[in-house]
C-alpha cells in the first residue's frame, strides 16, 4: 500500500486537502459491505464530527462499555489522527464488534452493505440513547430505534418504521426525515395522514430511468382496491382509496437506496436488476416534497452527491462491495485497502447497463447527498429569525 499510498499523494500534490485522510480498510475474508459503508461514513463530515467529538469526551473514561458507538469513533480518531496522508488502517475491533452485536455478519456469506447501514445506524442510536441516559441527560425517545428495521433486500419503501414523533439524538438529526402517508377515501373523501419516519428512502429501480423518476414513482398516486382496499373509519367499513407517500421534511444527509435485488416468484429467489439508473450530482426535490400549507417548503432544497456505494457482480449472493467518494471537490475510487483517484466522468459508469447483459456488473446501490441549500421558506423563516435578533439588539442599544 506504500506504492499505492504515494501514488495517491504525487497525484493529489500540493492540493492534498490540508488535515485530511484517505485511508484504506483491510478486508477480513469478506467485509467488503462493512468497509464501502465506512468510507461513505467517514466522508459524511457532520457524522465523523461527532464521532470524533464522542472520542475526545470520552478517550479519558477506560471504564466504559465498549460498543458500536465507542468502537466506530476510535477507528474515526485513528485515521484522524494519523501523522501520514495515507495508509491501511484494519478495523479489527469495530468488525469484531459488530459480529458479536449481530449473528447475521458471522458468516463469511455475501452481506447487504444496505441492511449493514441500517444495523450500524440503529445501533448507534441505542448507544447515544443508553450513554445519554447514565449521565443524566433528557431521554429523547423511550422506543427510538425498538422499531427500526430493514426487511431483507429494502423490501419495503421505509428503511426505519413507523414513529408519531420526531426523535433528537444526533444521528437523527444528520439521518433521519419524515415522510407523510396520505390516505384519501374515494367514497367520503376523508384524508387519512400519519407520519412515517426514515433514515434511508428504498427506491423501486426500472430500465434507462433516473433517481429523479424514481422519487417520482416513488411519491405517485397509488389506487387501493379489490383486496387492498382501505378501512375507513368515517364510513365504517372497506373502501376503495387514494393512496401517496410525501417527503414532509427531508433529512440533511439524504441516503437513497436502490432496490436492485428483487424477488421472482417463477425462479424462487432473488435477481439483481442491472438497470441503468441515472444518478446526478446535484439533487433537487421538486414534485415529491411538501410545498408550504402552513408548514416548512422543502421543494427546492438542493443536495449534492458526495458518496456512492457500488455492487460488484451478477447476482445478489455474491460479489463484492467498493465505494466512490468526494472530498474536498476530487472524487476518489475505495476498494478495500487500495485507494485512488477517479474522474468525476467515470462516475457514469456505475449508472448500471443500457440492456441487460452480464458485460457491466458494477452498479450503484446507495447514494448519500447532502443538503447544500435550504427551501425558499427555510432562507424566509431564517431572514426574519435574524431580523428579529437585529431588532432586539437595537432595542438593547437604545435602552442604554
Amino acid at each position: 500500500m506504500g506504492t499505492t499510498g504515494s501514488k495517491l499523494e504525487k497525484a493529489l500534490g500540493d492540493n492534498f486537502p490540508e488535515g485530511e485522510r484517505y485511508f484504506g480498510l483491510e478486508n477480513f475474508g469478506n467485509t467488503c459491505y462493512c468497509n464501502s459503508v465506512l468510507q461513505a461514513l467517514y466522508f459524511c463530515v457532520p457524522f465523523r464530527e461527532k464521532l470524533l467529538d464522542h472520542y475526545a469526551n470520552n478517550k479519558n473514561h477506560s471504564d466504559g462499555e465498549e460498543n458500536l458507538l465507542s468502537c466506530l469513533a476510535d477507528l474515526f480518531y485513528q485515521i484522524n489522527s494519523s501523522k501520514k496522508k495515507t495508509g491501511v488502517i484494519a478495523p479489527k475491533r469495530f468488525v469484531q464488534r459488530v459480529k458479536k452485536q449481530n449473528e447475521f455478519f458471522r458468516s463469511y456469506m455475501h452481506q447487504d452493505a444496505h441492511e449493514f447501514l441500517n444495523f450500524l445506524l440503529n445501533q448507534l442510536v441505542e448507544n447515544v440513547e443508553k450513554e445519554s441516559t447514565a449521565k443524566g441527560s433528557p431521554a429523547t425517545s423511550s422506543s427510538s430505534s425498538g422499531g427500526q428495521t430493514s426487511l431483507p433486500n429494502g423490501s419495503h419503501p421505509l428503511a426505519n418504521g413507523v414513529k408519531k414523533e420526531p426523535h433528537a439524538t444526533w444521528v437523527h438529526n444528520i439521518f433521519q426525515g419524515i415522510l407523510t402517508n396520505e390516505t384519501r377515501c374515494l367514497r367520503c373523501e376523508t384524508v387519512t395522514a400519519r407520519e412515517e419516519t426514515f433514515f434511508d428512502l428504498s427506491l423501486d429501480v426500472m430500465q434507462n430511468s433516473s433517481i429523479t423518476s424514481c422519487l417520482k414513482n416513488f411519491s405517485s398516486t397509488e389506487t387501493l382496491n379489490a383486496d387492498d382496499k382501505f378501512f375507513c373509519d368515517k364510513c365504517c367499513s372497506l373502501q376503495e382509496a387514494q393512496k401517496r407517500l410525501k417527503i414532509k421534511k427531508p433529512p440533511h444527509i439524504l441516503v437513497i437506496h436502490l432496490k436492485r435485488f428483487k424477488y421472482i416468484e417463477q425462479l424462487g429467489r432473488y435477481k439483481k436488476l442491472s438497470y441503468r439508473v441515472v444518478f446526478p450530482m446535484e439533487l433537487k426535490l421538486t414534485n415529491f416534497a411538501s410545498t408550504g400549507g402552513g408548514e416548512e417548503d422543502y421543494a427546492d432544497r438542493e443536495y449534492s452527491l458526495f458518496a456512492v456505494v457500488v455492487h460488484v457482480g451478477s447476482g445478489p449472493n455474491h460479489g463484492h462491495y467498493i465505494s466512490l467518494i468526494k472530498s474536498h471537490s476530487n472524487w476518489l475510487f475505495f476498494d478495500d485497502e487500495a485507494v485512488d483517484m477517479v474522474d468525476e466522468s467515470n462516475l457514469a459508469t456505475f449508472f448500471g447497463s443500457a440492456q441487460e447483459y452480464p458485460g457491466n456488473t458494477d452498479h450503484g446501490y446507495i447514494l448519500f447527498y447532502e443538503c447544500t441549500s435550504k427551501g425558499k421558506s427555510e432562507k424566509t423563516k431564517e431572514s426574519e429569525k435574524e431580523g428579529k435578533e437585529r431588532e432586539k439588539e437595537k432595542e438593547k442599544e437604545e435602552v442604554v
